[in-house]
């Protein structure tokens, strides 16, 4: 209330000082919370010197040459070979003129290959365009020729999406064949065309952009370099990260040059959907210590299986609004596991701020704070910055600040702004709507715009509705993000037909004209036909009055099932995609399934039917009928577990035996009991809860283990059952 009162203060002192001063030119802080917003809460200076990727990479490989760097199916790198690979390829690259500036294409799926390509283009000097090969080929062709690639990296099996008339190299090729007689060496500034620099670019990353075709990030060698440098991250050389993200998404920057950069080890994922049975095998198989998962997976491995992360030491989330019940989910299914909140779009280099729980988790899970050299404002529409409490756009500027988009010098100008707190320094703006809270954390309130995250990829709904207007039979179209069942947020697509469409499936030949055209993540879950777009009374889109799409429509209606199998299947799908019911040829993607959704399928079947298939299958096979005959293809799903013979006395864990040490050395001693206190409200069945907690723990041997000495020195835990004697008493 004192601020409130203060500020109120300053506002009528300031109109009475000047009757000229408008109501945004009044500054509402006083100097202590302007010093406390912009000095105190941005105080991330740390002492680095700007160095580049190679260079910290070179670092390690003299470090622990024989340690492994990367580990993929059964095949595993040292940094000392994959050190050796790179230069390989970068001398190749060199020998063609590459060198700082230069832009090379990197079309390949996911390998150690992959790995060996991205490091040989940084050590050449060029920055790296990665490419998705299951791209469109027209999304393709237009990446690599706005970005001015001056050859592609690929392999065998991904080349032929690499448009004609561009140079290819093949990886895999390339490194199989004979070592020739060429110097060995680290690549230096003595072999590259030019020296290399922190501000040279190290790689081009195309997001979607708001004027219908996809923009193109440029992050520098010294971008990445203070990123995977941050005091934050804690990796080390026990550090074991998975590698699963698209090299296309910028989280992979975290997921391959983190741990490379620190010593650890990269475990590349299977070039497949990632799912719970997955990451629990790859977890057990590696002794993943880093898992990152975007916002939408860690919602979906929550509600199916959030002991599947059990076992990692941190899983890093972020790309979306973070489910704060998800994250208390994974954390209660998970002990000793911390969740790392990250928060930054593409133009700071992954992320700007950080945010580490082990639990208890708030209702919004905050954004945290700003990373090592990295500042954050919360301005108003003048640039002012706003009290804590109050939302605003952020802005930030520092370390990671991308140099630009590619090309687009007006739209560099309108999004990287002169900071007005740092003489001759930019800021992002990001479009983001935050606050700060008391404590100096920020929290996410919407964007200032019409972007939206669908399943961790930002996009942009007027590039998705340029592709679906550019359809020749299509007079008007939409494209908006709705959000029908809370934490499923998805995009739909409008369309008006022309007259001559009369009587055809417009929606249908909409729906596979742009799949050609755009990638899966920015394809509409749902296109609806609509005689005309709804208006507001001053001629803009009525976004409310746009009615709903129906998924439901024909699902069930086709061939029905026709064993106990196929029942189980269609009520799978059905069950998952919240329909009455779906019939043997139902394609789940049409009724507005996604990957995310894929991953709940296939849990559901593992959990019904007992088979274990990869998430795949469904994307080649994608109804009922499909699946049915594929179910043959998987694997068992592993027994449930159940109670083993127990001797009369069990050996105790190494934590069961440090407690028993210390309650030896220290004697009795609360300090390692939990009490919980439960409220409950309206009446409550002694009787019925007695008997609960007698099933608990009839069910759970360890809540009814006490240890003891038995054998002369010898430490067992003795489990036996205790009947309940304690007697209940009841305040109201």
């Amino acid at each position: 209330m004192r601020h409130i009162t203060d500020r109120l203060v300053r506002v009528i002192s300031a109109f009475a000082g000047d009757l000229d001063v408008t109501v945004g030119g009044v500054d509402i802080l006083d100097p202590g919370e302007r010093r406390l917003l912009l000095t105190e809460w941005n105080d991330t200076a740390v002492d680095v010197a700007a160095t580049t990727v190679p260079e910290v990479f070179a670092a390690q490989v003299a470090a622990t040459p024989g340690a492994i760097a990367v580990v993929c199916d059964r095949a595993e790198l040292s940094y000392a070979e994959l050190d050796a690979r790179a230069d390989r390829l970068a001398r190749l690259l060199i020998g063609r003129g590459v060198g700082p500036e230069s832009v090379v294409g990197v079309l390949m799926e996911r390998s150690a290959d992959l790995l060996v390509a991205l490091l040989g283009v940084l050590k050449a000097g060029a920055a790296y365009l990665p490419v998705d090969p299951g791209y469109p080929a027209d999304r393709i062709a237009y990446m690599l020729a706005d970005a001015g690639a001056v050859c592609v990296l690929s392999s065998q099996t991904a080349a032929t999406a690499v448009p004609a008339g561009l140079p290819v190299v093949i990886v895999d090729a390339e490194l199989s064949a004979g070592q020739p007689a060429v110097d060995q060496r680290t690549v230096t500034d003595a072999d590259r065309i030019r020296p290399l620099l922190p501000g040279h670019p190290a790689y081009i990353i195309y997001t979607s952009g708001s004027t219908g075709v996809p923009k193109g990030v440029v992050a520098t060698q010294g971008d990445v370099a203070a990123l995977v440098l941050d005091r934050g991250w804690g990796l080390s050389r026990t550090s074991r990260v998975l590698f699963h993200a698209p090299h296309v998404f910028d989280a992979s920057t975290y997921e391959i040059w983190g741990p490379l950069c620190a010593g650890g080890r990269v475990v590349v994922a299977p070039e497949r959907e990632m799912d719970a049975a997955g990451l629990r095998g790859l977890i057990a198989a590696h002794g993943l210590t880093h898992v990152h998962a975007t916002a939408g997976l860690l919602r979906v491995l929550a509600q199916e299986d959030p002991g599947c992360l059990a076992g990692v030491q941190e899983i890093l989330t972020g790309g979306d609004v973070v489910p704060a019940e998800a994250v208390r989910r994974i954390l209660g299914a998970c002990p000793g596991t911390e969740v790392r909140h990250l928060y930054g779009p593409t133009e700071i280099t992954l992320c700007a701020t950080q945010f580490v729980t082990g639990g208890p988790v708030s209702d919004v899970l905050p954004m945290g704070r700003a990373m090592d050299n990295t500042r954050a404002y919360v301005l108003d529409a003048q640039l002012c910055p706003v009290p804590a409490g109050v939302a605003g756009e952020l802005y930030l500027a520092g370390a990671g600040l991308a140099r630009g988009y590619l090309g687009r010098p007006a739209l560099t100008g309108e999004r990287f702004v002169a900071c007005p707190f740092e003489d001759g320094q930019r800021m992002y703006r990001t479009g983001d709507q935050v606050r700060w809270t008391a404590d100096g954390l920020l929290v996410f309130m919407g964007r200032a715009d019409d972007q939206v995250k669908i399943r961790g990829f930002r996009i942009e709904p007027a590039e998705v509705q340029s592709a679906v207007a550019a359809h020749p039979h299509v007079a008007s179209a939409a494209v908006v993000a709705r959000e029908d069942v809370p934490g499923d947020k998805r995009l739909v697509a409008y369309v008006v037909p022309t007259p001559d469409q009369k009587g055809r499936d417009t929606a249908a030949e909409v729906r596979e004209f742009i799949t050609g055209r755009l990638p899966e993540h920015m394809v509409p879950s749902a296109v609806l036909e609509l005689d005309t777009l709804p208006l507001t009374p001053n001629g803009k889109l009525d976004r409310k009055a746009l009615p709903a799409p129906e998924y439901t429509t024909g699902a069930g209606t086709g061939r029905q099932p026709s064993s106990l199998r196929e029942q189980l299947l269609c009520g799978a799908f059905a069950q998952v995609l919240g329909l009455e019911a779906v019939g043997m040829d139902d394609d789940f993607f049409t009724l507005g399934g996604h990957s995310l959704l894929a991953v709940r399928l296939i849990s559901r079947i593992r959990s019904v039917l007992g088979v274990e298939l990869p998430l795949r299958t469904l994307f080649e096979t994608p109804t009922p009928a499909g699946l049915a005959e594929r179910l043959g293809d998987g694997r068992r799903a592993r027994a449930a577990l159940v109670a083993g013979a127990r001797p009369d006395r069990v050996p105790v864990s190494f934590a069961q035996r440090r407690l028993w040490f210390l309650g030896q050395l220290e004697g009795p001693s609360p300090v390692y009991n939990l009490p919980v206190v439960v409220r409950l409200s309206g009446g409550v069945d002694r009787v019925a809860l007695d008997a609960a907690l007698r099933d608990v723990l009839g069910r759970h041997e360890v809540l009814r283990t006490v240890i003891g000495v038995a054998e002369g020195s010898r430490i067992s835990g003795l489990w036996m059952w205790r009947r309940w004697s304690g007697g209940w008493s009841g305040r109201r």
